[in-house]
Parts: structure tokens; C-alpha cells; sequence
């Protein structure tokens, strides 16, 4: 092994490779603040939990941002700006759920995002469908405290999948590569029901 200081290009060679490791001209800005004995992830998780009790408020609020996207769309229609809006809102739901203790509203989040990406034409998208997905993450939001929410949620993301498929086919029939990808199984496994 060939090395030439503690801050200089190093080079161990074997039989038949040579493993080269450049200088890294950036360890000396590296400042670390932990104290001996600091656990900067307990730490973290504490500010989390502190902040915890404000996590239903700002999954109501993001369910609200939601909704008046919502409305926008059934009232103005998909404009450039009305169809962004609803997709962001939904988008972030779809990841903040888990972050917020609502990780059961995400799928069906998802589900509208989903819909959204995968129509062609957004002026096809049917305003109903829009409602169903929206409703559900509301609902979902607000009935989280029930034992059965996991039955129900699951339900709902189901039939959204459904009804989304039912609508993307068709409008996507035109591109049959682009429908193998659309019709892959959803990531979260069905739990056979």
C-alpha cells in the first residue's frame, strides 16, 4: 500500500486491481456538534413528539387545501393552475400522511395523483371521480380514531383503484405500451381481499 500522509491520495494495490481513494478536500469543513454521550436521533424523535399534538391540525388543514382544489376544478374546470393545485395537495398528503400519524389516508391520496398523472387529457377526467377521492381521504382523515379504520380505509383505496382503473384504460387505449406499466398491481399487497 502506497499512502502519502493522512489528507493524500491513497493506493492499495493487490495482484491484478489497484484500488485508488482521491483526496477528500472537503473533511476539513466537516464540524461536528455532537457532544460524547448525544443521541442527535433521540433528539430528533423528541422534537418530533413535541411537536406532535400539532399534527392533526395540519392534516385537517391539508385535507382543506384539498378540497378547495377540488372545488376549483368542479367550478372553473382543469385550468393549468387548478389541475397543478389539485395534484400538489394531493401529492402532499400523499407524503405527509405517514408523517402526520395518518398513513392509512396515503394510498387514496395516491390513488387521485395517480389519476391525475395517467390521464392523457385532464378535460376527460370526470369531476365525480375527483369527488370520490377527495371524499375518501377527508373521511378517512376524520374517522381515523375508529378501531375499524384499517378495514375501511382499505375498502375505499380499493374501490378507488378500481374506479381509477375503470377510467384510465380506455382513455389510455391509444398507447398499449404505456397501459402495461398503468395496469402493474398496486405496490402495497391486497391481503387477499
Amino acid at each position: 500500500m502506497v499512502e502519502s500522509g493522512k489528507h493524500r491520495l491513497t493506493i492499495r494495490m493487490f495482484g491484478d486491481h489497484d484500488i485508488i481513494t482521491p483526496v477528500n478536500k472537503l473533511e476539513k469543513y466537516v464540524v461536528t456538534f455532537v457532544a460524547p454521550g448525544d443521541d442527535p436521533l433521540a433528539r430528533a424523535e423528541a422534537a418530533l413528539a413535541q411537536l406532535s399534538g400539532e399534527f392533526a391540525g395540519w392534516m385537517a388543514e391539508q385535507c382543506d387545501r384539498l378540497d378547495t382544489a377540488r372545488r376549483a376544478v368542479r367550478e372553473r374546470g382543469f385550468s393549468k393552475g387548478n389541475f397543478d393545485e389539485l395534484f400538489h395537495a394531493a401529492h402532499d398528503i400523499k407524503g405527509d400522511a405517514a408523517t402526520f400519524g395518518y398513513p392509512l389516508a396515503a394510498p387514496a391520496a395516491e390513488s387521485l395523483c395517480r389519476v391525475l398523472e395517467h390521464s392523457p387529457e385532464a378535460g376527460h377526467i370526470p369531476v365525480a371521480l375527483v369527488d370520490q377521492h377527495v371524499d375518501a381521504v377527508r373521511a378517512i382523515v376524520r374517522e381515523y380514531a375508529r378501531s375499524d379504520i384499517a378495514d375501511i380505509a382499505t375498502a375505499l383505496t380499493r374501490k378507488l383503484r378500481q374506479v381509477s382503473d375503470e377510467f384510465l384504460m380506455p382513455e389510455n387505449r391509444h398507447r398499449p405500451d404505456y397501459l402495461d406499466g398503468l395496469v402493474a398491481p398496486p405496490l402495497a399487497p391486497d391481503d387477499g381481499f
